[in-house]
């Protein structure tokens, strides 16, 4: 259930003996929705953000339209292999992450092409985090657990999917859960976990929150 790329990236981790913190980088780190509007804007279309998906959700900005499922998926790889190195940071993501990473592992978990992993690196590392960036396809709940299984330490999963979210409780059910909604549009037509340890939309609450968690545990 990890791609063979992605088992070539969790081997080459070290790990410290601290807590181990595991984030989401595309709507917790950095502006992916933001962003990602304003690019399909340049091929005249538009997000409609009536339920939390992006199939059927792009439409054509004359009729309103959906676009093809074909078209969204090249718009999301095109998008990622051009935008990628551009892309910018969430109010208070990196002053918070680099504080974590005083008392913790930071692992950076990220679903997008392979292919713009070092653009992804080289965007994050001119923000100032030097964190190790691992790049996923399908659910993250198999790299949480491998990760969970190599540090034997508390850990902690940040992330605004609710699939990533509830993969990682059915594959490492012991890992403390963060659900970050930063963007109202789409959380609210998201149902609450009881399972999550918080559901938050903005930084200032995540880090007391997170370090919380690493110093109780």
């Amino acid at each position: 259930m990890i791609s063979d790329i992605t088992k070539g990236q969790l081997a080459t981790l070290t790990f410290t003996g601290r807590p181990l913190v595991i984030c989401d980088v595309d709507e917790v780190i950095v502006h992916f929705t933001r962003d990602f509007e304003n690019y399909i804007s340049d091929h005249g279309l538009w997000l409609d953000t009536s339920s939390f998906a992006l199939n059927g959700n792009i439409r054509h900005a004359d009729g309103g339209t959906p676009a093809a499922d074909e078209m969204v998926a090249k718009l999301i790889s095109d998008f990622f292999e051009h935008r990628t190195r551009h892309m910018e940071t969430i109010d208070g993501a990196i002053d918070s992450l680099l504080h974590i990473g005083e008392v913790a592992d930071v692992v950076l978990l990220t679903n997008l092409p392979h292919t713009s992993g070092d653009h992804r690196r080289e965007n994050l590392a001119g923000h100032g985090l030097s964190f190790p960036v691992v790049t996923n396809s399908g659910p993250k709940g198999p790299a949480i657990n491998h990760l969970v299984s190599q540090t034997g330490k508390p850990a902690v999963f940040i992330d605004d999917s609710p699939a990533f979210i509830s993969s990682a409780y059915q594959h490492a059910p012991d890992v403390h859960l963060v659900h970050f909604l930063h963007d109202e549009r789409f959380s609210r037509h998201i149902e609450p976990f009881d399972y999550v340890s918080l559901r938050t939309a903005n930084w200032s609450e995540a880090k007391p929150h997170i370090l919380g968690l690493i110093s109780n545990s």
